[in-house]
């Protein structure tokens, strides 16, 4: 009996260290599910990135803000999103609040109320390209051609060296488009000047389409743009090719600069202004020197020869001829160029005496005595 006992009590006593083994392994599950569940509270817990709308022209689209925004988003500064479409789109959203932040291959335009009060930080160099088909054999231009091309003087291929064919001008048909723009401010003084341009595209990257397709076809674009499409050549001017170099060092005459345009008052500026940081920084460099572009501060001599450059391109195409006024150099400081206007009379309130409140003020003189000179020409013939 006391044998049969102490069986029953071994066998009890292995069943019950049976339990127990068999419990142990089940009660580390929860712990494992519950390091997972702290994981996704946790991860459920990070704030979301601030986002900030884009809006602006393909140039600036495709030179540099696509690989920036991804850029900035993985470095978890914040999100940007875009809406390529056209540069006054982009403007004037800044200005109605609508966007936060626009895209811009032109300078601010003197006389858009739409566009005072609204800042633009330069971002890079570029370059205005005459473009065209491989297959067409001309393969330079002068700025007085370009011009003569522009006003409908000029109209058949045989005129610039090719074989006779009708040039075929393409242009964008949104208003004040960037790249038009800055061309027609360099070569006519003024960037809304009437030009004879019959093939009329919605955006930058329709008219490269129809560029490659047509021998006969002339448009511009930019270097950052044109200098990776093998279906588009680029045209040197003055016997000068487009360049990182040739910008950098102001030898190529058609430069020009990007910019993102922005409000003080915008609902997310302290976003825009780390966005605008961020700019500046190698990685967003890296990007600007991959498309060909020359980053802002890497080419700080350019605003100081602007003058020298104006006189070159009017010597060719105006010879003999003397403006109203020289013009003023590009600003040469990292700080945003504003419309000049609202520029000239925020320094006179805040630094009447100051070198860029004299600055400001010579470039709004500058802008009416060439509207007078302009007014008086046509007057002289109706």
């Amino acid at each position: 009996m006391k044998s049969l006992l102490h069986t029953c009590a071994l066998l009890l006593l292995l069943s019950g260290l049976g339990v127990a083994i068999a419990a142990e392994p089940a009660a580390k599950k929860p712990a494992a599910a519950a390091t997972k569940s702290s994981k996704k509270t946790a991860k459920a817990k990070e704030p979301p990135l601030p986002t900030l709308l884009w809006r602006g022209d393909h140039n600036t689209a495709r030179a540099f803000m696509r690989d920036m925004a991804a850029d900035f988003e993985k470095s978890k500064q914040g999100k940007v999103t875009l809406q390529p479409f056209s540069t006054i789109s982009g403007l004037d959203a800044v200005h109605d609040g609508s966007a936060d932040i626009a895209g811009s291959s032109r300078p601010p335009m003197l006389e858009r109320a739409e566009e005072n009060g609204t800042n633009f930080y330069p971002v890079a160099w570029d370059a205005l390209v005459m473009i065209t088909s491989p297959k067409n054999p001309v393969g330079n231009i002068t700025l007085k051609q370009i011009h003569d091309i522009y006003l409908g003087h000029i109209k058949d291929w045989s005129e610039l060296g090719g074989p006779p064919g009708e040039i075929n001008l393409y242009g964008i048909a949104p208003p004040l488009d960037g790249s038009e723009y800055s061309l027609r401010d360099l070569i006519f003084h003024h960037g809304d000047q009437a030009v004879a341009v019959p093939r009329l595209y919605v955006n930058v990257d329709k008219l490269e389409e129809g560029m490659a397709l047509d021998p006969h076809g002339l448009g511009v674009s930019t270097l950052s743009s044109a200098h990776a499409n093998p279906g588009l050549k680029m045209l040197t001017v003055e016997g000068i090719a487009a360049s990182t170099a040739s910008v950098a060092d102001g030898s190529y005459p058609l430069y020009s600069r990007l910019f993102l345009a922005a409000r003080d008052d915008g609902r997310n500026n302290d976003v825009v202004q780390k966005f605008i940081a961020y700019t500046k920084t190698e990685p967003a460099q890296a990007i600007l020197r991959r498309h060909a572009l020359v980053p802002y501060g890497e080419a700080p001599n350019l605003p100081a020869h602007d003058a020298e450059r104006v006189a070159f391109i009017d010597a060719r195409v105006y010879p003999g001829q003397v403006f109203a006024a020289a013009a003023a150099p590009l600003d040469s400081t990292p700080t945003p160029v504003s419309a000049p206007v609202a520029t000239a009379d925020a320094l006179r309130r805040d630094a009447p005496t100051s070198e860029r409140a004299l600055e400001a003020k010579y470039r709004v003189e500058q802008l009416k005595a060439e509207k007078a000179a302009k007014a008086a020409g046509d007057a002289s013939h109706p």
